[in-house]
């Protein structure tokens, strides 16, 4: 038996919430939207495999918030077996628990609902001496999910197809509107508007708008900064669409030119983006991925004096990570930093047709770090694109959005 449980509504401040989206594993066994809902999945119940407790129908409160599908919507819109109030809950569900072998739930979560869950349980072991049984184990639900959610089916990745579409388009406004004398969220702005426009609920994540020096932030995103003459800008923002976000990430000179030190190190990151995409393919190891851009940027990073020694001995030593700190993928889908495991037995896992990450090297050099020649320093460079692995090898989603340094130039000029 599983118990999930969708996402709280969350308070923003005072009495204003942010805007509910449901957790990612509960829309994906379920497809229900509204907040405070529990599924139970008992697939042996002879009447009840799969049931849902939803918020009741309210005339008065869904006047202020909304229509809710209710009880019976739950069964006919959203094929539950039974359906019941939330305010149901501590009545029905530890007859649910009783004689399941396992109970798969996640602990950890929500401390308040954690221990709910735990008083069901003590419920149905204190009547052992009627026959029922209680679940002997407790075991986390996305050691299933996770992996049903690795692997995309056609719909989900129509679904990151679109994402990646509107990104697309978001990413060329942007480099449209991105001049010296632009402030970061008025790119912000254009790249939310376009999301919205076409259909998308939004950003996926925050966006991150760094010009300048706030590029070697790998997470900035306050983007209060008057871009300047001569900046470049690290636009890493993704489309969210049906559930299922967009991850990528462009650096395009705000003057409509890199200079000569910005152009190789835009050059580097790019050759070893393509050197990562180049091993996305069935068969090779997720890891794989991270290690040949890492090559390629320690031989850059060699060649233009910023590193020393040889290549073997800069990749054992780890020197490079001053300048590449992160790794080059992460799985894609509907979160960002998608579930999913990166190592199986021990390994990094091999790549299979269906799974979707990112590819997304990149350099960073501290604006005080005398060690880095001065004509480097403050320049931050992330290329990041989405990658769909097939039978035959991979395909790039996010591929029409400019990425060369002649067509990012063309498109911000």
């Amino acid at each position: 038996m599983a118990i999930l449980c969708t996402s709280p509504i969350r308070n923003r401040n005072n009495d204003v919430d942010y805007k509910f989206r449901p957790d990612s594993n509960f829309y994906y066994a379920t497809g229900f939207e509204e907040p405070e809902a529990v599924a139970v999945l008992r697939p042996d119940h002879p009447d009840s495999r799969f049931v849902l407790f939803v918020l009741p129908k309210d005339k008065e409160r869904e006047t202020w918030t909304g229509k809710r599908v209710g009880v019976d919507g739950a069964k006919e819109r959203y094929g539950a077996d039974a359906a019941y109030s939330i305010h149901e809950l501590d009545e029905k569900l530890p007859k649910l628990l009783e004689n399941a072998e396992k109970l798969y739930y996640r602990m950890g979560k929500n401390e308040a609902f954690d221990a709910r869950v735990l008083g069901w349980l003590e419920k149905v072991r204190s009547m052992a001496r009627h026959g029922v049984s209680a679940p002997s184990q407790i075991l986390d639900p996305g050691s299933l999910l996770h992996e049903h959610r690795l692997f995309k089916t056609p719909e989900e990745i129509a679904q990151l197809r679109r994402a990646a579409e509107i990104t697309h388009e978001a990413h060329r406004e942007a480099m449209i509107l991105a001049k010296p004398g632009t402030f970061e969220y008025e790119v912000e702005a254009v790249v939310d508007f376009t999301f919205r426009r076409r259909g998308g609920v939004g950003p996926g994540y925050p966006s991150i708008v760094a010009g300048g020096p706030n590029a070697v932030v790998l997470h900035y995103v306050t983007n209060q900064r008057r871009l300047q003459d001569g900046d470049l800008l690290l636009l890493d923002a993704g489309c969210e669409h049906g559930y299922y976000t967009a991850d990528v990430t462009r650096t395009f000179p705000v003057s409509g030119k890199f200079t000569n030190h910005q152009r190789q190190i835009y050059e580097a990151v790019l050759e070893a983006q393509l050197a990562g995409i180049e091993k996305a393919r069935p068969g090779v190891r997720f890891q794989a991925v991270h290690d040949a851009a890492t090559r390629v940027l320690v031989e850059h990073l060699l060649k233009l004096g910023i590193l020393q020694g040889t290549v073997e001995d800069s990749i054992k030593a780890g020197t490079y990570r001053r300048f590449y700190m992160h790794r080059t993928s992460h799985w894609l889908g509907m979160d960002v930093h998608d579930c999913g495991t990166y190592f199986q037995r021990g390994e990094s896992r091999l790549l299979e047709p269906g799974m979707v990450l990112t590819v997304e090297p990149g350099l960073y050099f501290e604006p005080d770090d005398e060690s880095v020649p001065a004509p480097y320093r403050g320049i931050g460079v992330r290329i990041e694109d989405d990658v769909l692995v097939t039978a035959t090898g991979c395909d790039i989603l996010t591929s029409e959005i400019p990425k060369t340094v002649a067509e990012l130039e063309k498109a911000v000029r």
